[in-house]
């Protein structure tokens, strides 16, 4: 088959890309306050706050506010797409308004690293836990700054290897399940040759892990997968168009936009801070001593909202990560759908009224969805004694999780797990409501989420 990359239509193309990006700058004048009243379609009033929020916001019990985001395409935060991942503005807002630099700030749900790369950002140091192993290596390009003059020779010697495809260098192409229907024969062939060309190149493996992250996030895009579904599916009427070259050319452009981003957080001043991804701890158990955390700061999954592994199935299998079933790797997750059916015989009751009256509405319906339920509030009251066992007195840990409709039934996770956190010895010190207005998640109108809700817990 005959393909044909052109690099000076690549690199035409990504000009393009990097000055739209960099054009990017919030709407507001800059000599007016961003924070302003508003009315929604309800009637409601909220607080907008455009761009990077005030340290000092006021905050009564309750308050809503819609953060307009304007930083989710600086530094390395777009180097790979996320499902739910925060926007910058919100973990760099409460890092300032709750430590000081040089402090220690966990995220124990830390996904795409977030939290720790502003934290980073700001001169604290960071500890980020996910047992996900796509996460753990995303959070550890994402936070790890890498030298222009090391990247750019690497980027010329792979880029005059796409542009000679095809010659006689070996592919590295895994064998996984379904393969032949995820991908088509061509597109396999692209992906194996690019993922040789990493798997040889002479460099250390932090700059490996760079390039192999710029490889992954074209993986979704050449599949036969639906774009933009957190769920791995073929639609037959998506009439997805998959072409020789769309691999090699992706990945191309990919590599000179995230080098672009990388170089931006190469010379954001640091002030030599450590980040830590953490590759063998758990949410629910830390190795860490206890008072060793100054502040935390998460964004839990949600019951059953997300199923990580299957959304990033094929990054995984292709990252050499996973080469099967994913069972073990999803029952891992906090807010896991795979559970037992002896699990759910019986109703199982937490000994908060409330609680218990949502978990035994849901078992009138649907047994399995409420042992769901119970198992995940179980997991989340573990991860919240550890965190407050490693956090120093006075420290706090700020949860950021919203609701989820079940069965029917609004199951309000931020109450409840605003009900649990005085039995383990946190305050509530505030609780306020932050209006969503984008989802990367495609879920039908009537189940979206629209406020996520910020508990902020004293130990």
């Amino acid at each position: 088959m005959n393909v044909t990359v052109s690099l000076d239509s690549i690199r035409q193309k990504v000009a393009g890309k990097r000055h739209k990006l960099a054009q990017r700058q919030p709407k507001t004048d800059l000599y007016s306050p961003n924070v302003k009243k508003i009315t929604n379609d309800f009637g409601e009033t909220l607080t907008r706050v455009d761009g990077t929020i005030p340290q000092d916001l006021p905050l009564q019990d309750g308050d809503r506010f819609l953060f307009i985001s304007y930083d989710q395409s600086r530094n390395t935060h777009n180097l790979h797409k996320y499902p739910a991942k925060f926007f910058p503005e919100l973990p760099r807002w409460l890092i300032e308004r709750y430590s000081q630099p040089g402090d220690k700030v966990l995220d124990p749900f830390c996904g795409s690293a977030t939290t720790n790369l502003e934290a980073m950002l700001l001169g604290r140091h960071s500890v980020g836990v996910d047992v996900d192993p796509f996460a753990q290596l995303l959070a550890r390009v994402k936070t790890t700054p890498i030298p222009p003059d090391v990247l750019q020779p690497l980027n010329e010697q792979i880029l005059r290897r796409i542009i000679a495809y095809p010659n006689d260098a070996p592919t590295l192409i895994p064998t996984f399940p379904y393969q032949n229907n995820w991908f088509e024969d061509f597109i396999q062939q692209e992906l194996g040759y690019i993922n040789g060309i990493i798997h040889q190149l002479d460099a250390l493996p932090e700059v490996k892990d760079f390039y192999r992250i710029c490889f992954s996030s074209i993986i979704h895009s050449v599949s036969n997968a639906d774009d933009n579904c957190t769920r791995t599916v073929i639609r037959k009427k998506l009439n997805k168009r998959i072409e020789p070259a769309m691999a090699l050319t992706a990945f191309a452009e990919t590599l000179l936009v995230n080098t672009w981003f990388m170089e931006q957080l190469f010379h954001t001043d640091k002030t030599n801070v450590n980040v830590s991804i953490e590759r063998k701890q758990d949410a629910r158990r830390f190795d860490h001593s206890d008072e060793y955390f100054h502040l935390a700061v998460t964004s839990p999954p949600y019951v059953n909202a997300v199923d990580y592994p299957r959304t990033h199935q094929l990054e995984l299998y292709w990252l050499g990560l996973a080469d099967g079933s994913l069972s073990t790797l999803k029952k891992q997750h906090v807010g896991t759908e795979t559970v037992s059916a002896t699990d759910y015989k019986k109703l199982h009751q937490w000994g908060i009224e409330e609680i218990d009256n949502i978990l035994n509405q849901i078992y009138q319906s649907d047994p399995r969805r409420a042992f769901i339920c119970y198992k995940y509030l179980c997991d989340m009251r573990d991860n919240m004694q550890e965190v407050y066992r490693v956090l120093k007195k006075g420290g706090r840990y700020v949860i950021v999780v919203g609701n989820n409709h079940i069965r029917g039934v609004v199951f309000e996770t931020w109450k409840y797990l605003m009900l649990i956190a005085p039995e383990i010895g946190f305050q509530v010190e505030n609780y306020v409501g932050s209006e969503i207005i984008r989802h990367f998640i495609k879920v039908p109108r009537e189940q979206r989420i629209n406020t996520d809700w910020i508990l902020v817990l004293q130990k």
